[in-house]
């Protein structure tokens, strides 16, 4: 029998998952995670998890892991110092980086800039030009070179760098001398890893190009020894299955892609739970959803349309904008351990975004936390029962009122008062970040569902579908290890661009098929050499469009065959007008410019259906285990308490209730009713 064993890293837990490919049942575990080896959380879950299922380490036939290593490594300030050489005069690009500055006050306020990532005095410049046409204007002095390497080396008492960059002016062209330079850092420092940006981002805008690539080099250290680690972890415990990370675009990538160019891991966390919400999605009949993954630290929203979620061309992390392909997904401070604190010069409540994080955890986890969280707020509120984790973790319910009661001193109010405002304003902050994804890309919320998951978003998926109007609000199975589920069930990505900046009535369909096809072939050798088999790869295309003139471009699907057919460029131009239209609510009368080509490999998905459930009467009283109090706008309900293991298909479940599990406890508020669908999916209308 084959397994597929699905692992997600998060702030508080890590979230594992064993699937049976032949039955599509499944197995679950949660274990704390460790933020100091992440990988010690991972292996002992693994254990966990596959030992519950009855599998051993050598029946497990694909290992699929959503990390923050990447991220992490950037947030914390953890990544390595990093070296880079660019192309005489240019040694200051990081510096001059782009002249936008955030924030509605730009002009008002002094900002900044962050530090580069490359440090200057870590800058080698190199002797060598190449004009925008990939002719060579001066050639590559290799002597000098060598000098001025020779003097990176010699740091003396200064620390060291420990990877290098190579980002020359127009290698997107002609990445000749990028591959040489290469060659020659390789020879003099050959214990440090070389990443050449013509290999990360073969497109225009030096700086961009430049940061992205120093990105990929300062986390590709870290990753590569949590990678090394874990497959030695692994393989001592006897798997011998390949390991496959998530990338922020959804897909997997190799183990050794990922030790080469980490950059395309850094939401490869987050886009876990895209990836099992589109799964839910489908076998529940939904084609658009609004996904709402709250954790305990933070809550990452994201937008699916016709089955497909939204794509970015850049990846942001903290003050870290690169040029990496990722799932539109928004991050707010706002998470089951996000501290609720009231300010000494204000006086008012706020909570987040610092976080109680994994330890010493919320007060009610009884693990020396003494601040309250959002996760306290909803035990004092009756929103979570006395124990998680099916009964493995026994709640303090005395501490968190204790703790909850310190706001409500600072303000003046009640306790059930200052837990209310804790939750609600959490709330709120989790709608701000929906609107981001809907209302502002010019979507209108209510034709969307609402999907709750992760560790805490099922206690306020409810909350958010009222004040979004998005329904029926999703509550998938194992909401709390939905991201494990994701990166079990995705498909490996491969992806390969190229610059074009072509005016349209410049070119024509024969030129771009060529181009097209080119591309496509490169990515499918790509993701065959990985093991996957020609026939179950499929390729995509995009082509990044613009009015002449414009700043900015719009990603767009191409179809390689209506280009062929010359119908290609007729059919781009529409859809750039229609989505320009929909987005800015103009258009203007001028050319259209294909700025870069862009071809997506895809391997087969999963071919994994969730089982059935036993059909029910109806009615979900065999499920009910007690009465429960709990308090909805500031007054005290009577609710009950259900068992989601023992519903069955169309059992309804009506509110205010709450329903437990081993990983997730979902709340259903007043006016409101909870219907099991076929395969164990929760749908919340209003009455």
């Amino acid at each position: 029998m084959a397994y597929r064993l699905g692992v997600d890293v998060g702030g508080t837990f890590t979230d594992l998952l064993v699937i049976d490919d032949a039955s599509g049942r499944t197995w679950r575990a949660k274990v704390p995670s460790t933020p100091d080896d992440p990988s010690r959380a991972v292996v002992e879950g693994a254990r966990k998890v596959c030992a519950e299922a009855g599998v051993a380490a050598g029946d497990v036939a694909v290992f699929l892991h959503g990390t923050t290593v990447a991220t992490n490594a950037v947030l914390e300030g953890k990544g390595a110092r990093v070296g880079l050489l660019v192309t005489e005069g240019y040694r200051q690009i990081l510096q001059i980086a782009r002249s936008y500055v955030p924030g509605g006050l730009a002009g008002w306020i002094v900002w900044p800039k962050p530090e580069p990532l490359a440090p200057l005095d870590c800058t080698v410049e190199v002797p060598e030009r190449i004009d925008a046409e990939g002719r060579v204007v001066a050639a590559l002095d290799e002597a000098e070179l060598r000098r001025r390497l020779g003097a990176l080396a010699d740091r003396g008492d200064k620390p060291g760098v420990e990877a290098l960059t190579v980002c020359l002016i127009n290698a997107y062209v002609n990445d000749a001398h990028e591959r040489r330079v290469a060659e020659i850092c390789a020879e003099m420092l050959p214990d440090l890893p070389v990443t050449v940006s013509s290999a990360i981002l073969p497109e225009m805008q030096e700086y961009e190009r430049a940061l992205t690539t120093v990105a990929n080099s300062m986390v590709r250290p870290p990753v590569a020894r949590y990678v090394r680690n874990l497959a030695d972890s692994l393989a001592a415990w006897g798997m011998t299955a390949p390991v496959h990370l998530l990338r922020s675009d959804g897909g997997l990538m190799s183990a050794a892609k990922a030790q080469t160019a980490p950059v395309n891991l850094l939401m490869s966390g987050p886009a876990g739970g895209v990836a099992g919400a589109l799964w839910v999605a489908r076998h529940a009949g939904l084609d658009n959803i609004l996904t709402l993954d709250m954790g305990g630290t933070s809550t990452d929203v994201a937008l699916i349309e016709g089955g497909q979620p939204r794509l970015r061309r850049e990846t942001s992390v903290g003050d870290l904008t690169v040029r990496a392909s990722a799932l539109d997904i928004r991050t707010v401070g706002a998470g089951g351990g996000s501290i609720a604190h009231v300010p000494e010069l204000t006086r008012a409540l706020r909570v987040g975004p610092e976080s109680a994080g994994a330890q010493p955890g919320p007060v009610a986890y009884g693990r020396g936390g003494t601040r309250p969280t959002v996760t306290d707020a909803n035990v004092v509120l009756g929103y979570l029962p006395e124990s998680l984790l099916g009964g493995a973790m026994t709640l303090d319910r005395a501490g968190a009122e204790r703790a909850v009661q310190g706001v409500a001193d600072a303000l003046g109010i009640s306790l059930i008062e200052a837990a209310t405002g804790i939750v609600d304003i959490a709330n709120e902050t989790m709608f701000g970040a929906l609107r981001l994804v809907s209302v502002q890309q010019g979507y209108d919320p209510r034709d969307f569902a609402l999907m709750g998951f992760g560790g805490a978003g099922p206690l306020h998926a409810n909350a958010l579908g009222r004040l979004m109007g998005a329904w029926p609000v999703v509550i998938p199975p194992s909401p709390g290890v939905l991201c494990a589920y994701g990166d079990a069930t995705t498909r490996s990505r491969v992806e390969a661009q190229r610059s074009f900046n072509t005016l349209a009535p410049e070119t024509d369909d024969a030129t771009l098929a060529r181009l097209l096809a080119e591309l496509g072939g490169q990515v499918a050798d790509d993701l065959a050499g990985e093991g996957i088999a020609r026939a179950d790869i499929s390729v995509g295309f995009e082509i990044d469009v613009r009015y002449r003139g414009q700043a900015f471009e719009l990603p767009l699907a191409a179809d390689l065959a209506a280009f062929e057919r010359g119908t290609g460029l007729a059919a781009l131009a529409r859809a750039f007008d229609d989505e320009h239209e929909r987005l800015f609510t103009f258009n203007l009368d001028v050319a259209h410019e294909l700025v870069n080509l862009r071809a997506m490999a895809l391997g087969a998905a999963a071919d994994v259906a969730p089982p059935r459930l036993a059909r029910g009467t109806g009615d979900a009283g065999a499920a009910r285990l007690r009465d429960h109090r709990l308090y909805i706008d500031g007054a005290e309900r009577a609710a009950g308490l259900y068992d989601r293991a023992r519903l069955r298909a169309g059992d309804r479940v009506p509110g205010p209730a709450v329903i437990v599990e081993m990983d997730a406890t979902t709340l259903v508020l007043d006016g409101c009713e909870a219907r099991v669908d076929d395969f164990g999916t929760i749908l919340i209308h209003p009455v």
